[in-house]
Protein backbone atom coordinates (compact mmCIF):
# COMPACT_ATOMS: atom_id res chain seq x y z
CA UNK A 1 0.00 0.00 0.00
CA UNK A 2 1.22 3.48 -0.86
CA UNK A 3 2.57 5.56 2.00
CA UNK A 4 0.14 8.13 3.36
CA UNK A 5 1.61 11.59 3.58
CA UNK A 6 0.61 14.99 4.90
CA UNK A 7 -2.18 16.36 2.73
CA UNK A 8 -0.33 19.14 0.89
CA UNK A 9 1.59 22.42 0.85
CA UNK A 10 0.63 25.93 -0.23
CA UNK A 11 1.71 26.89 -3.75
CA UNK A 12 3.58 30.19 -3.77
CA UNK A 13 4.32 30.61 -7.48
CA UNK A 14 0.78 31.59 -8.54
CA UNK A 15 -0.12 34.37 -10.97
CA UNK A 16 -1.98 37.41 -9.58
CA UNK A 17 -5.09 36.36 -11.53
CA UNK A 18 -4.84 32.81 -10.18
CA UNK A 19 -4.44 34.15 -6.64
CA UNK A 20 -7.56 36.30 -6.96
CA UNK A 21 -9.81 33.67 -8.61
CA UNK A 22 -10.71 31.73 -5.41
CA UNK A 23 -12.03 34.97 -3.89
CA UNK A 24 -14.37 35.51 -6.86
CA UNK A 25 -15.49 31.89 -7.15
CA UNK A 26 -15.59 30.93 -3.49
CA UNK A 27 -17.18 27.48 -3.79
CA UNK A 28 -16.27 24.57 -6.05
CA UNK A 29 -19.85 24.62 -7.33
CA UNK A 30 -19.10 28.14 -8.63
CA UNK A 31 -15.98 27.10 -10.48
CA UNK A 32 -16.55 23.74 -12.11
CA UNK A 33 -15.90 23.22 -15.81
CA UNK A 34 -17.06 20.11 -17.65
CA UNK A 35 -15.84 18.26 -20.73
CA UNK A 36 -17.31 15.18 -22.42
CA UNK A 37 -14.97 12.83 -24.29
CA UNK A 38 -14.45 9.17 -25.18
CA UNK A 39 -11.70 6.66 -25.88
CA UNK A 40 -11.58 3.53 -28.01
CA UNK A 41 -11.63 0.38 -25.91
CA UNK A 42 -9.83 -2.04 -28.29
CA UNK A 43 -6.32 -1.24 -26.92
CA UNK A 44 -7.63 -1.46 -23.36
CA UNK A 45 -9.34 -4.81 -23.93
CA UNK A 46 -6.20 -6.24 -25.55
CA UNK A 47 -4.12 -5.02 -22.60
CA UNK A 48 -6.56 -6.50 -20.09
CA UNK A 49 -6.23 -9.93 -21.74
CA UNK A 50 -2.43 -9.67 -21.55
CA UNK A 51 -2.49 -8.71 -17.88
CA UNK A 52 -4.90 -11.52 -16.98
CA UNK A 53 -2.66 -13.95 -18.83
CA UNK A 54 0.13 -12.82 -16.48
CA UNK A 55 -1.97 -13.93 -13.52
CA UNK A 56 -3.77 -10.70 -12.61
CA UNK A 57 -7.19 -12.36 -12.73
CA UNK A 58 -9.17 -9.37 -11.41
CA UNK A 59 -7.58 -6.88 -13.81
CA UNK A 60 -10.13 -4.66 -15.59
CA UNK A 61 -10.90 -1.32 -17.20
CA UNK A 62 -10.91 0.54 -13.87
CA UNK A 63 -7.29 -0.48 -13.23
CA UNK A 64 -6.22 0.91 -16.63
CA UNK A 65 -8.14 4.13 -16.03
CA UNK A 66 -6.61 4.68 -12.59
CA UNK A 67 -3.09 3.79 -13.76
CA UNK A 68 -3.51 6.27 -16.64
CA UNK A 69 -4.69 8.94 -14.22
CA UNK A 70 -1.72 8.34 -11.91
CA UNK A 71 0.63 8.60 -14.89
CA UNK A 72 -1.08 11.83 -15.94
CA UNK A 73 -0.48 13.35 -12.50
CA UNK A 74 3.17 12.29 -12.67
CA UNK A 75 3.55 14.40 -15.81
CA UNK A 76 1.01 17.16 -15.06
CA UNK A 77 1.19 17.64 -11.27
CA UNK A 78 -0.91 20.82 -11.25
CA UNK A 79 -3.98 18.61 -11.80
CA UNK A 80 -3.38 17.43 -8.23
CA UNK A 81 -3.86 20.85 -6.68
CA UNK A 82 -6.78 21.87 -4.50
CA UNK A 83 -8.28 24.97 -2.87
CA UNK A 84 -8.40 25.45 0.88
CA UNK A 85 -9.16 28.74 2.57
CA UNK A 86 -9.07 30.58 -0.80
CA UNK A 87 -5.45 29.43 -1.26
CA UNK A 88 -4.03 26.98 -3.79
CA UNK A 89 -2.34 23.87 -2.40
CA UNK A 90 -0.38 21.05 -4.04
CA UNK A 91 -1.26 17.61 -2.72
CA UNK A 92 1.62 15.43 -1.57
CA UNK A 93 0.14 12.10 -2.62
CA UNK A 94 -2.55 10.97 -5.05
CA UNK A 95 -5.75 10.11 -3.21
CA UNK A 96 -8.68 8.71 -5.19
CA UNK A 97 -12.18 8.15 -3.81
CA UNK A 98 -14.56 5.58 -5.27
CA UNK A 99 -18.11 4.69 -4.22
CA UNK A 100 -18.91 0.98 -4.36
CA UNK A 101 -21.79 -1.28 -3.41
CA UNK A 102 -21.05 -4.12 -1.04
CA UNK A 103 -23.84 -5.99 -2.81
CA UNK A 104 -25.14 -5.33 -6.33
CA UNK A 105 -28.83 -4.96 -5.52
CA UNK A 106 -31.39 -2.17 -5.05
CA UNK A 107 -30.95 -2.35 -1.29
CA UNK A 108 -27.20 -2.99 -1.40
CA UNK A 109 -25.20 -0.89 1.04
CA UNK A 110 -22.99 1.86 -0.39
CA UNK A 111 -19.55 2.66 0.94
CA UNK A 112 -16.52 4.57 -0.24
CA UNK A 113 -12.99 3.46 -0.97
CA UNK A 114 -10.09 5.86 -0.59
CA UNK A 115 -6.96 4.73 -2.40
CA UNK A 116 -3.49 6.24 -2.13
CA UNK A 117 -0.98 6.24 -4.97
CA UNK A 118 2.47 7.62 -5.68
CA UNK A 119 3.15 9.33 -9.02
CA UNK A 120 5.96 6.87 -9.82
CA UNK A 121 3.73 3.79 -9.63
CA UNK A 122 3.40 1.35 -12.51
CA UNK A 123 0.19 -0.50 -13.37
CA UNK A 124 1.10 -3.50 -11.20
CA UNK A 125 1.39 -1.33 -8.09
CA UNK A 126 -1.85 0.47 -8.95
CA UNK A 127 -3.58 -2.91 -9.35
CA UNK A 128 -2.44 -4.07 -5.91
CA UNK A 129 -3.46 -0.82 -4.21
CA UNK A 130 -6.92 -0.81 -5.82
CA UNK A 131 -7.68 -4.43 -4.97
CA UNK A 132 -6.36 -4.15 -1.41
CA UNK A 133 -8.42 -1.00 -0.79
CA UNK A 134 -11.64 -2.48 -2.20
CA UNK A 135 -11.18 -5.68 -0.21
CA UNK A 136 -10.67 -3.61 2.95
CA UNK A 137 -13.76 -1.50 2.19
CA UNK A 138 -16.02 -4.55 2.02
CA UNK A 139 -15.85 -4.54 5.82
CA UNK A 140 -17.00 -1.61 8.02
CA UNK A 141 -14.38 1.13 7.66
CA UNK A 142 -13.54 4.52 9.20
CA UNK A 143 -15.80 6.37 6.75
CA UNK A 144 -18.76 4.20 7.72
CA UNK A 145 -18.01 4.61 11.43
CA UNK A 146 -17.70 8.41 11.14
CA UNK A 147 -20.97 8.68 9.20
CA UNK A 148 -22.69 6.47 11.79
CA UNK A 149 -21.52 8.70 14.65
CA UNK A 150 -22.82 11.79 12.85
CA UNK A 151 -26.18 10.09 12.35
CA UNK A 152 -26.61 9.83 16.13
CA UNK A 153 -26.46 13.63 16.42
CA UNK A 154 -29.87 15.41 16.23
CA UNK A 155 -30.59 17.19 12.94
CA UNK A 156 -30.13 20.82 14.06
CA UNK A 157 -27.00 20.00 16.03
CA UNK A 158 -25.68 17.94 13.12
CA UNK A 159 -26.04 20.96 10.83
CA UNK A 160 -24.01 23.03 13.30
CA UNK A 161 -21.36 20.27 13.56
CA UNK A 162 -20.97 20.16 9.78
CA UNK A 163 -20.59 23.95 9.68
CA UNK A 164 -17.92 23.73 12.35
CA UNK A 165 -16.11 21.01 10.40
CA UNK A 166 -16.19 23.17 7.26
CA UNK A 167 -14.81 26.13 9.25
CA UNK A 168 -12.03 23.96 10.69
CA UNK A 169 -11.28 22.66 7.22
CA UNK A 170 -11.07 26.24 5.89
CA UNK A 171 -8.25 26.97 8.32
CA UNK A 172 -6.61 23.55 7.93
CA UNK A 173 -7.53 22.42 11.45
CA UNK A 174 -9.24 19.13 10.68
CA UNK A 175 -7.49 16.20 12.40
CA UNK A 176 -5.76 13.76 10.09
CA UNK A 177 -8.05 10.86 10.97
CA UNK A 178 -11.07 12.86 9.77
CA UNK A 179 -9.32 13.84 6.54
CA UNK A 180 -8.46 10.20 5.92
CA UNK A 181 -12.01 9.08 6.70
CA UNK A 182 -13.50 11.77 4.45
CA UNK A 183 -13.99 10.71 0.81
CA UNK A 184 -14.35 14.42 -0.05
CA UNK A 185 -10.67 15.14 0.69
CA UNK A 186 -8.97 13.61 -2.33
CA UNK A 187 -7.28 14.25 -5.66
CA UNK A 188 -10.12 12.77 -7.67
CA UNK A 189 -13.51 11.16 -7.20
CA UNK A 190 -14.29 8.52 -9.80
CA UNK A 191 -17.44 6.61 -10.63
CA UNK A 192 -18.25 4.01 -13.27
CA UNK A 193 -21.70 3.59 -14.81
CA UNK A 194 -20.59 0.50 -16.75
CA UNK A 195 -22.05 -1.97 -14.25
CA UNK A 196 -25.38 -0.13 -14.57
CA UNK A 197 -25.11 -0.11 -18.38
CA UNK A 198 -25.85 3.61 -18.65
CA UNK A 199 -23.96 6.67 -20.01
CA UNK A 200 -21.66 8.64 -17.69
CA UNK A 201 -23.27 11.24 -15.48
CA UNK A 202 -22.15 14.84 -15.10
CA UNK A 203 -21.39 14.79 -11.40
CA UNK A 204 -21.02 18.00 -9.40
CA UNK A 205 -17.98 18.84 -7.30
CA UNK A 206 -18.53 18.79 -3.55
CA UNK A 207 -18.30 22.05 -1.61
CA UNK A 208 -17.27 20.09 1.47
CA UNK A 209 -13.67 18.87 1.38
CA UNK A 210 -11.24 19.80 -1.36
CA UNK A 211 -11.71 17.35 -4.27
CA UNK A 212 -10.92 19.30 -7.50
CA UNK A 213 -11.81 16.59 -10.03
CA UNK A 214 -14.69 14.20 -10.67
CA UNK A 215 -14.55 11.68 -13.52
CA UNK A 216 -17.48 9.53 -14.56
CA UNK A 217 -17.28 6.66 -17.06
CA UNK A 218 -20.12 5.03 -18.95
CA UNK A 219 -20.81 1.65 -20.49
CA UNK A 220 -19.16 0.55 -23.73
CA UNK A 221 -21.02 1.45 -26.89
CA UNK A 222 -20.57 1.03 -30.64
CA UNK A 223 -20.01 4.06 -32.89
CA UNK A 224 -19.21 4.50 -36.58
CA UNK A 225 -16.17 6.40 -37.79
CA UNK A 226 -14.22 6.86 -41.02
CA UNK A 227 -10.72 5.86 -42.05
CA UNK A 228 -8.34 8.35 -43.68
CA UNK A 229 -9.56 7.00 -47.04
CA UNK A 230 -13.15 7.78 -46.13
CA UNK A 231 -14.18 4.17 -45.52
CA UNK A 232 -16.71 3.70 -42.70
CA UNK A 233 -15.96 1.30 -39.86
CA UNK A 234 -17.35 0.62 -36.42
CA UNK A 235 -15.55 0.70 -33.11
CA UNK A 236 -16.31 0.36 -29.42
CA UNK A 237 -15.80 3.37 -27.18
CA UNK A 238 -16.26 4.37 -23.56
CA UNK A 239 -17.62 7.86 -22.92
CA UNK A 240 -16.44 9.83 -19.92
CA UNK A 241 -17.24 13.17 -18.31
CA UNK A 242 -14.64 15.24 -16.50
CA UNK A 243 -15.74 17.89 -14.01
CA UNK A 244 -12.84 20.03 -12.77
CA UNK A 245 -12.17 22.99 -10.48
CA UNK A 246 -10.90 25.67 -12.84
CA UNK A 247 -9.26 27.63 -10.00
CA UNK A 248 -6.45 25.09 -9.57
CA UNK A 249 -4.78 25.73 -12.93
CA UNK A 250 -5.54 27.09 -16.41
CA UNK A 251 -7.55 25.49 -19.22
CA UNK A 252 -4.54 24.94 -21.47
CA UNK A 253 -2.89 22.87 -18.74
CA UNK A 254 -6.04 20.82 -18.19
CA UNK A 255 -6.37 20.17 -21.95
CA UNK A 256 -2.74 19.04 -22.13
CA UNK A 257 -3.28 16.78 -19.12
CA UNK A 258 -6.28 15.05 -20.67
CA UNK A 259 -4.20 14.36 -23.78
CA UNK A 260 -1.64 12.59 -21.57
CA UNK A 261 -4.46 10.57 -20.01
CA UNK A 262 -5.96 9.57 -23.36
CA UNK A 263 -2.54 8.64 -24.75
CA UNK A 264 -2.11 6.20 -21.85
CA UNK A 265 -5.52 4.71 -22.58
CA UNK A 266 -4.57 4.35 -26.27
CA UNK A 267 -1.17 2.80 -25.42
CA UNK A 268 -1.66 1.12 -22.02
CA UNK A 269 1.46 -1.03 -22.42
CA UNK A 270 3.54 2.01 -21.36
CA UNK A 271 1.96 1.71 -17.91
CA UNK A 272 3.88 -1.51 -17.23
CA UNK A 273 6.99 0.59 -16.68
CA UNK A 274 7.49 3.38 -14.21
CA UNK A 275 7.61 6.89 -15.72
CA UNK A 276 11.06 7.95 -16.91
CA UNK A 277 10.67 11.21 -15.00
CA UNK A 278 8.23 12.46 -12.38
CA UNK A 279 7.56 16.18 -12.63
CA UNK A 280 7.28 17.95 -9.28
CA UNK A 281 4.89 20.79 -8.55
CA UNK A 282 6.31 24.17 -7.56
Amino acid sequence: MAKRLKEGFKVKDVTPFGTFMPYIMVERSDSQNTINDSFEVAPTEKFIKEMRAEGLDAFGVMHVILASYVRMVSQRPRTNRYIRGQKIYARNDIAVSLTIKRKMSLDGEDTTVKMHFRPDMDVYEVYNEVNTSIERAMKPNDTDKTAKVLCYIPGLVRKFVVRMLKLMDYFGLLPKFLIEASPFHCSMFITSMASLNIPPIRHHLYNFGNCPLFISFGAKRTVYDFTEDGEPYKKRVIDFVVNMDERTTDGYYWASSLKVFKNCMAHPEILKNKPETVIKDF
